[in-house]
Order: C-alpha cells, then sequence, then structure tokens
C-alpha cells in the first residue's frame, strides 16, 4: 500500500472509533462494567456453595454473549448507515481506496473490541488469578475480533441492518456450539456426523475460547493461547480477503 492509502487507512480508522466514543458506547461500557459487578454481587449472595465458581461461570458466559452483541450491533449500524448516507462513495471510487478503507475499518472495529474487551478483563481479574484471566481476556478479544470481522462482511454483502445482524449472531452462535453439535451428532446417522463435522470445520470454534475453567481451575496455557490467536488470523485473512473481494466487484 502507497503511504496515501495507509494516510486514509488511518483516517479512516480513527473516525470508527470517534464515531463509537462520541455515541452511546462508553455509557454502554460504563453499565456493562456496574452491571456486571452488581450481578456478580447478587449470584454470590444466592449461591449455598462454591460461591466463587458460580460467579465466574455465569459472568464469563454472560460477558462473551453481551461483548460479542455489542460488537456485532455496532459495526453493522455503522457500516450501514455510512453506506446508506454515501459518506464514502467517494472515498470507494478510487482503486487504492477501496483496500484502505476495509483496512481502516478493520483496525478501528479491532480497537472498539478492545474497548469492549476491557470491562470484561477487569471484571475476570477478580475471580481469578492474573494470568488465567488475561488468558480469558485474550481469548473475548479474539472472539470479538472474528465477530467484527463477520459483521462488517455481511453489512457489505447485505446492505441491511437486519439480516447483517441476524447472520452475524447465528454465525457466532453456531461457532459457540459446534463442540456440542459434535458431539451430540456422535451417536446420530453419517448424515448428521457429516454435518455437524462440516460446522466445525469451516467455522472458527469459539467454544474453545475464553474457557470459564480457566477462571475456575486455572488450567489454561499457551498452547491455548497459541491456538486462539491462530485461529483468530485465519479467520480474519479470510473474511477480509472476502470483503475486499466484495467490495473491488461493486461499482460507485
Amino acid at each position: 500500500m502507497t503511504a496515501a492509502a495507509w494516510r486514509i487507512g488511518r483516517a479512516v480508522a480513527a473516525d470508527t472509533v470517534r464515531e463509537a466514543l462520541r455515541g452511546r458506547l462508553p455509557w454502554l461500557l460504563a453499565a456493562l462494567l456496574l452491571g456486571g459487578a452488581g450481578l456478580s454481587g447478587f449470584i454470590g449472595a444466592l449461591a449455598l456453595t462454591d460461591t466463587r465458581a458460580t460467579q465466574a461461570a455465569l459472568l464469563a458466559a454472560l460477558l462473551r454473549c453481551a461483548g460479542a452483541a455489542t460488537v456485532a450491533v455496532f459495526t453493522v449500524a455503522s457500516v450501514v448507515r455510512e453506506r446508506h448516507d454515501k459518506q464514502a462513495e467517494m472515498l470507494l471510487a478510487l482503486p487504492a481506496g477501496r483496500a484502505a478503507w476495509l483496512l481502516g475499518r478493520l483496525a478501528g472495529f479491532a480497537l472498539l473490541a478492545g474497548l469492549v474487551a476491557l470491562p470484561a478483563a477487569l471484571l475476570a481479574l477478580g475471580h481469578a488469578a492474573p494470568a488465567q484471566a488475561a488468558l480469558w481476556a485474550l481469548g473475548v478479544l479474539c472472539e470479538l475480533w472474528i465477530v467484527a470481522a463477520f459483521a462488517l462482511f455481511c453489512a457489505l454483502g447485505l446492505g441491511h441492518a437486519a439480516p447483517a445482524l441476524c447472520a452475524t449472531l447465528g454465525f457466532y452462535l453456531l461457532a459457540r456450539v459446534a463442540g456440542i453439535l459434535q458431539a451430540l451428532a456422535h451417536d446420530a446417522t453419517s448424515l448428521a456426523r457429516a454435518a455437524a463435522d462440516g460446522i466445525a470445520f469451516l467455522l472458527p470454534r469459539l467454544d474453545t475460547f475464553a474457557r470459564a475453567e480457566w477462571l475456575l481451575y486455572d488450567t489454561g496455557g499457551a498452547a491455548d493461547a497459541a491456538a486462539m490467536l491462530g485461529q483468530t488470523a485465519i479467520y480474519l485473512a479470510l473474511l477480509a480477503a472476502a470483503s475486499l473481494v466484495d467490495l473491488q466487484r461493486r461499482e460507485f
């Protein structure tokens, strides 16, 4: 990429972050942090035994789902709004501008995912050893990066918020339950096993990201981090390439 393209990409990334900060995202993050802390205390008061484990498991599940929903909604809404307002048409009309715009958008949404993952990381520190909390937070961050990239791809391809958001959430749910589907299909028909194996092969194994047992039993390690980072790099590259191909074939 040329120097001009890099400047375009940095400007687009900065605009994406400013758009989020000027909206309701800071209030939403504060609400997520305070709500998570309050829910953790409430669960601890209700649990009769093993309070710490109950708090950590439920809080981890809530924060992952809330973070994915937040990133998906903001990404889809931002891209669809910009497309309908025709704000980027002049930039996208330039051959080099399309790749720069896409990389800038991806970088901006990656920074947004980091902001969303921050409250989750802070809350995890209160329920696990620092190393395990950091590993779990890395898993949440990688998961949010993949969600943001897929949401961007869907928003560009479908062009409307509702179907793009439904596709993104469906992708996220399938990726989260891929391992469960394989286990359920183990004693089923060959067709069901093939379908479950196909889903697990095509989608990122988000069920192996940010596991609650890391917070509970300190079982996470460097191999888990490497597996998450490897999957994230592969799927980010694939989704970025697919989005760029979709952009390049469009006429502005």
